[in-house]
C-alpha cells in the first residue's frame, strides 16, 4: 500500500529578476517591478510530498523528525533570509520561483532517501504556486 505524506515549511529569502541575457528595457518589460535593482522579499510556503508503503510497525510513511531535519538542513538553512541572486546556483540562472521549486527538488532528491520525493510545491504569493515533480527525462 503507497500513501503520500505532505509536509509544509515557511522560509523567507528576497531576490531580483534579472537575465544577463537581455538589455534593461527587456528586463523590466518581462519582470517589471520584480526587476527591481534593490530586489524585493517573498515569505514562501514550501510544501514536501513523499510517498512509499506504510511501514506496519510505525504506520508513518516515513518518520517525521527524518524528513524536518532534511528539510531544515538542505533548504531551510540554505535559503532562509537569503538574497537567491548571492547563490551560486542563481548566478546564472535567473532565480524565478519556478527556478527555485525546480532547485529545491533536485536539493531534496539527492539528499532524501527515507521515501520517494513526488513533488514540490513552492507558494510565492496567495495569488502564485509552482510545482515540480522531477524532469522525466524532459530537458531543463
Amino acid at each position: 500500500m503507497k500513501a503520500h505524506l505532505t509536509r509544509r515549511y515557511l522560509f523567507s529569502a528576497s531576490h531580483r529578476l534579472h537575465s544577463a541575457e537581455m538589455s534593461a528595457e527587456e528586463n523590466l518589460a518581462t519582470y517589471g517591478k520584480c526587476n527591481n535593482p534593490h530586489g524585493h522579499g517573498h515569505n514562501y510556503g514550501l510544501e514536501v510530498t513523499v510517498s512509499g508503503p506504510v511501514d506496519v510497525t510505525t504506520g508513518m510513511v516515513c518518520n517525521l523528525v527524518d524528513l524536518d531535519e532534511c528539510v531544515e538542513r538542505e533548504v531551510l538553512a540554505r535559503y532562509h533570509l537569503e538574497n537567491l541572486n548571492t547563490r551560486k546556483e542563481f548566478v546564472v540562472t535567473v532565480p524565478t520561483t519556478e527556478n527555485l521549486c525546480i532547485e529545491i527538488f533536485e536539493i531534496l532528491e539527492r539528499a532524501f532517501r527515507k521515501a520517494h520525493l513526488e513533488r514540490v510545491r513552492l507558494e510565492e504569493t496567495m495569488m502564485n504556486s509552482f510545482e515540480y515533480t522531477g524532469n522525466n527525462g524532459a530537458l531543463r
